[in-house]
């Protein structure tokens, strides 16, 4: 077996199992404290930085205010082996061994965000907001019986938004925005080796990289009704770095190295129409839907030494939706609630170990308090109830080669998890 072939092969499925991580589209949409605390209905047709993340037009008729927030993001989850075998040169198809049940491999985490809007006049305004939009890490053990699909996978964003907005006419305000993103992300995998009584070898990818995109949004407000809606750009990605190959022994060991290597691939366009509606003089009722085009991300492209492999995938467009309502109790205390559904871009069979995602309800409460004449508190909590979801995947190693090994992937994937946050709110 030609070392030079075995060694492309290697380095190309290194990185491209660990780029499904970077664009398995955990998105993150805790960018808002006062948000959460209505499941993040109508946020798009709200006013203030807090919502600039939804709308680039919410900042048109807002006074001077600074935003930051911080969430905690719990995750309690569950991944068990249904059946996985790994099929090594000559047919030999045997069970994987190891840990059979994956505890908490989703790992909780801390999303903080900021914004701050500055009127320039009676009619335009200025923004810049901070968000991590695409931010998790998953682990499991060594042993445990994902690890030929993934060990390791942490992906950490930053987007920095700069907007302009403008009241266009007494009714009518507009938004636009241009985000610069940097992306972050280490994802390593156990590699077979030839038999299953030798150990595993691992493959590592680090990389990073700023990537560019837009939004734009308007908001109408008609007496007791505010109507808005907004565009987010989808954003390509492009990742340099380097790929680790280690472990591998007899015939795969010419594959051991430490080259440069890069992916490419596109996150989602996001597009989102949301409303407010005050019923009365102290209750105010939310709607909103978004769409997110996750068939943008219809493959990965990997570059390396070795040459360049595109790998299509499945990813479908999903569409969430949430309803809420703000009941002011008194001049300083209003309090939340609200439910969204927000159904997983992951297909059934062919869902990965990176991502053990699934369909989710997300249910939540908060509160704000008027501490001062010019600084509210925002307090908020929900509880994401994640439905039952399998996972289905056959990782092919060292592939077209008289080493090939097939490693199928079958499991049940069990979770739940819970955001507390806390904001401040400042006029200025």
């Amino acid at each position: 077996m030609p070392p030079k072939i075995l060694f492309a092969l290697a380095c190309a499925a290194g990185v491209g199992a660990a780029s499904q991580a970077h664009a398995a589209g955990f998105y993150l949409q805790e960018q808002s404290v006062r948000g959460l605390g209505r499941a993040y209905a109508g946020e798009a047709a709200d006013q203030g930085p807090a919502s600039l993340w939804w709308n680039p037009a919410s900042i048109a008729r807002s006074p001077r205010e600074v935003y930051v927030g911080v969430h905690g993001v719990l995750i309690d989850s569950k991944v068990s082996d249904a059946g996985s075998t790994v099929t090594y040169p000559g047919g030999a198809t045997v069970p994987t061994v190891g840990q059979e049940r994956a505890f908490k491999p989703i790992q909780d985490g801390v999303a903080p965000n900021f914004a701050i809007a500055a009127p320039l006049g009676d009619r335009f305004a200025l923004g810049l907001s901070v968000a991590a939009p695409y931010n998790f890490t998953t682990e499991y053990e060594p042993t445990a019986w994902a690890r030929y699909d993934a060990l390791t996978s942490r992906l950490n964003t930053a987007d920095i938004q700069l907007t302009g907005a403008m009241r266009a006419t007494d009714w009518l305000d507009l938004g636009v925005g241009v985000d610069a993103e940097y992306t972050d992300a280490k994802l390593t995998t156990a590699y077979p080796n030839l038999s299953p009584l030798l150990p595993d070898g691992v493959s590592q990818l680090k990389g990073d990289g700023w990537n560019y995109g837009w939004t734009a949004g308007a908001q109408a407000h008609f007496g007791d009704w505010s109507l808005g809606a907004s565009y987010r750009s989808a954003m390509d990605h492009d990742l340099d770095g380097r790929v680790l190959v280690m472990g591998l022994v007899g015939p795969l060991a010419a594959a051991n190295a430490d080259l440069a290597g890069s992916a490419s691939f596109t996150t989602p366009w996001i597009a989102t129409v949301g409303a407010r509606w005050r019923a009365t003089d102290k209750l105010t009722l939310n709607a909103q839907v978004q769409r997110f085009g996750w068939s943008k991300f219809d493959a990965i492209t990997v570059d390396t030494a070795a040459g360049r492999q595109v790998m299509e995938q499945n990813y479908r467009d999903t569409t969430s939706g949430a309803v809420g309502v703000d009941y002011a109790l008194n001049d300083r205390l209003t309090l939340r609630a609200g439910v969204q559904y927000d159904p997983t871009p992951t297909p059934d069979g062919e869902r990965t170990a990176r991502v053990p995602d699934g369909d989710r309800w997300l249910y939540a409460a908060g509160a704000t308090a008027q501490l001062g004449p010019a600084t509210k508190l925002d307090v908020a909590a929900a509880y994401i109830d994640f439905d039952n979801s399998t996972i289905t995947h056959d990782a092919v190693f060292y592939a077209g080669t008289p080493a090939q090994v097939t490693a199928s992937q079958r499991g049940r994937v069990q979770g739940r998890g819970a955001v507390l946050s806390v904001g401040l709110r400042r006029t200025f």
